[in-house]
């Protein structure tokens, strides 16, 4: 069973990914001129972006809507929705008129679509990682729970690349005309794939453990916010420097590096490499971290976005192709995925049974508005107002990622403990500074 649930897991990120981030890709290069086209290219670009960001803040909703149901009623059951939702209003996104064709209402409708994307994937990430970590041995957790992580990567993979065959077979013309809408309509089909094999998987043992001995928590996110302040906090700003990572070198870098001069099919071709690249590596870094601890790999990756922020977008103004695909592959494989792969194990370890759904999914959902969802928004605006300058957008992750370094020393180290164990006592070794799970 967790073989199955990790398999599960796995199809069922991809999926929700594949939709979330060819509504990126896209975003960052067809939708200002096909739902924002009677404004100027670059307000229309921070408009597409404000979508983005949109989809962020309805991510933090369905944390909240989602983790509330699956603390109180199962994980199985809120997964099933969550799915459903991302697949049916991702197929209705490329079936959408134009702003040409209605007017405001395609922008409105692409908005609307866009909340419930958000919305499903907010409850979506987090719970099908704690589902597997919930199945899976304690020593083996990183392993175990990497196929799940993976789904991320490989769905955000096989967005990009059907976004750059698209783009690579059509006219500039064929693909903004029509040809965008292709991956979207996609969706349907993924939808009866992931929901025909997530159906098959047994609800959370250390779940019914749990509501067996206990009354199911009645209001998880006020008591989460009180008896989990703490883990919260640190959990969120450990997390916010790699996605923020992901936010500006996997997304707002279309924008970016197109518009200072490179191929769009060079810079997709470095993202789809590196997201490819971080695919693969991220069972070999979660193991890794069963090994050495998850704190030891968050630094690193974390300090190491920090140091090649100012060289990346100083490789990206050279305007060699080359030397920004090898840059950006590792980057994006090595450096991002030290994060990307660690972080969202290390969250189901912070939280107790009873709040572990609203836990996860509210601290991811909280990083990932921060850094992926509201930094490509701001660094549209500081490009646009330093005439171009690409460096006070490295200086604003400089910044982040050592709040980030912060919050990791002040973290317990996590690795290897009982989800299983009496929620009052099931805090984590803190191999750094003593805490409790139950800190306030």
């Amino acid at each position: 069973m967790s073989r199955r649930v990790a398999l599960s897991g796995f199809l069922g990120t991809t999926i929700e990914y594949f939709d979330f981030y060819v509504y990126g890709t896209v975003a960052a290069l067809v939708f200002n001129q096909v739902f924002f086209n009677n404004l100027d290219p670059l307000i229309g670009t921070i408009a597409a972006f404000a979508t983005l960001a949109a989809g962020y803040l309805s991510r933090l909703l369905g944390a909240i809507i989602f983790g509330h149901y699956g603390d109180r009623l199962g994980r199985k059951s809120a997964l099933l929705i969550t799915m459903v939702a991302m697949g049916l209003s991702s197929g209705l996104i490329g079936l959408l008129p134009t702003q040409a064709q209605i007017g405001a209402a395609a922008p409105l409708l692409l908005v609307t679509l866009r909340l419930v994307q958000g919305f499903a994937l907010g409850g979506e990430f987090g719970g099908a990682v704690l589902m597997t970590a919930e199945h899976s041995a304690n020593k083996k957790r990183g392993l175990t729970t990497s196929l799940t992580v993976m789904g991320g990567s490989t769905g955000s993979a096989l967005g990009m690349l059907s976004v750059l065959i698209l783009t690579g077979v059509l006219t500039t013309e064929q693909f903004q005309s029509w040809g965008w809408r292709i991956p979207f309509i996609l969706s349907f089909g993924l939808l009866a794939i992931g929901y025909f094999v997530r159906h098959k998987v047994a609800e959370s043992p250390v779940f019914e453990q749990q509501v067996s001995t206990a009354e199911p928590t009645r209001a998880p996110l006020v008591e989460l916010v009180r008896t989990q302040t703490r883990n919260l906090v640190l959990g969120t700003l450990i997390l916010v420097a790699g996605v923020t990572g992901t936010g500006i070198f996997g997304v707002y870098v279309l924008a970016y590096a197109t518009g200072v001069g490179h191929e769009r099919s060079t810079v997709l071709t470095a993202v789809l490499l590196g997201t490819i690249g971080s695919a693969l590596f991220t069972p070999v870094i979660s193991a890794f971290s069963d090994r050495v601890g998850r704190r030891p790999i968050l630094f690193v990756g974390t300090a190491l976005t920090a140091a090649v922020s100012f060289p990346l977008f100083w490789v990206i103004d050279q305007l060699n192709g080359a030397l920004l695909i090898a840059s950006l592959t590792v980057y994006i494989t090595f450096v991002m995925t030290c994060i990307t792969a660690v972080a969202p194990i290390m969250l189901s370890e912070l939280f107790p049974t009873h709040l572990r759904y609203t836990g996860v999914s509210m601290t991811y959902q909280l990083g990932s508005l921060l850094g992926a969802g509201m930094v490509p928004l701001a660094a549209s605006a500081l490009v646009a107002g330093s005439g171009g300058n690409g460096y006070a957008v490295a200086a604003l992750i400089v910044g982040i990622s050592v709040i980030s370094v912060i919050a990791v020393f002040l973290a317990p180290e996590t690795s290897g403990s009982s989800l299983t164990e009496p929620d009052a006592d099931s805090s984590p070794s803190n191999t750094a500074a003593p805490t409790s799970s139950t800190t306030a």
